[in-house]
């Protein structure tokens, strides 16, 4: 028969089990999320993207091989390892390392498996949710300045978005009501991504402070932009989605020279921009040495660098047939991948 002692001593031992397991997981949990306070790295040799989760968090993918992605957060829990779980996080705090590590071990570990998955399988979600600052560029193309009977800019034209505008790959742009806007029309524009604080930085130096590129676009409202009392361009970009990035973070050394980089944009299939990046007026180097000559860039800042010829606005007036609901644009940059999104 048990005696009262023993009941309780083995009660004690199993709670004492469970606490210690409790503390052990709790342990654990800390590790995988605790902030980095290493020495600051930008990324390198990766392709990023952001994964939509269950919970409506959006956190880090990184793309392997074919179709198949790591799902940095799950591996980080898996593996018990210490790696940033999203974009801003790795660019403001600087575990680099951290994520490679992350990246190699789960490729080797059988442990990490359940964290392998499809990218085809996946919602992608924001490769930015807040960015300290959003900086366009307008009329960086010559043909473009040209076709809407524009002229040549001496310096970058500047101008911002707010963070409402960030938007996903493969999302869907709310138009809204015709008596606030109706003049549609596309973008497309190669993204810099900063990695490092750069403020006063030559021209020669500036690309030693990019973390990577995206692809992007800058949806326009031309009726807000340039036919109200005075000139809006802030306003005609800056709609709730009006700034799809992705699908991909791509870090710089993959990507290499960003002033060589083929350009288009395709409506429902047909082409309609088709252009270079070594067409800008003002090139990435020459507009982040322009920039911080007027405020510091910080890691996680983001700059749209103009969007070449090929836009409806350029077209003849009788020939402008504004972007409506149902029409499906695609944006596509060399090394970055196409981004995708419909309108409604």
């Amino acid at each position: 028969m048990t005696s009262r002692r023993s009941f309780l001593k083995a009660g004690a031992l199993t709670v004492g089990m469970a606490g210690a397991a409790a503390a052990s997981a709790a342990s654990g949990k800390t590790a995988m999320t605790k902030k980095y306070t290493g020495p600051h790295e930008m990324p390198t040799g990766v392709t990023l993207l952001a994964m939509r989760n269950s919970d409506g968090s959006e956190t880090l993918g990184a793309k392997l091989a074919d179709d198949t992605v790591l799902d940095v957060r799950q591996a980080s829990q898996l593996l018990g390892m210490t790696a940033p779980l999203t974009l801003e996080e790795l660019l403001r705090e600087g575990n680099a390392r951290g994520l490679n590590e992350l990246i190699a071990a789960a490729q080797t570990s059988r442990r990490a498996d359940a964290a392998l998955v499809k990218e085809s399988s996946i919602t992608f979600g924001r490769l930015l949710v807040n960015p300290g600052k959003i900086v366009c560029i307008g009329l960086n193309y010559r043909a473009h300045a040209a076709e809407t009977n524009l002229k040549l800019p001496s310096v970058p034209i500047l101008f911002n978005k707010y963070n409402n505008a960030l938007a996903a790959h493969n999302c869907t742009i709310r138009l809204p009501p015709r008596e606030v806007s109706y003049k549609f029309d596309y973008e497309t524009e190669l993204l810099i991504v900063m990695g490092k604080s750069a403020r006063n930085v030559s021209e020669a130096e500036a690309l030693n402070y990019v973390a990577g590129y995206c692809t992007a676009h800058d949806f326009s409202a031309r009726d807000l932009q340039l036919e109200t009392p005075s000139v809006q361009w802030m306003i005609g970009k800056t709609l709730d989605n009006f700034g799809p990035i992705g699908p991909y973070f791509v870090s710089a050394d993959r990507v290499g020279d960003p002033n060589n980089l083929k350009l288009e944009t395709y409506v429902n299939g047909e082409r309609r921009q088709s252009s270079n990046t070594s067409f800008m007026i003002f090139n990435p180097q020459k507009l982040i040495a322009y920039i911080t000559r007027m405020w510091t860039l910080e890691p996680g800042d983001i700059i749209w660098s103009g969007t070449p010829e090929g836009v409806i606005l350029g077209y003849p007036k009788e020939k402008q047939v504004w972007l409506k609901a149902g029409d499906a644009i695609e944006s596509t940059i060399e090394k970055l991948g196409t981004l995708r999104f419909t309108l409604a």
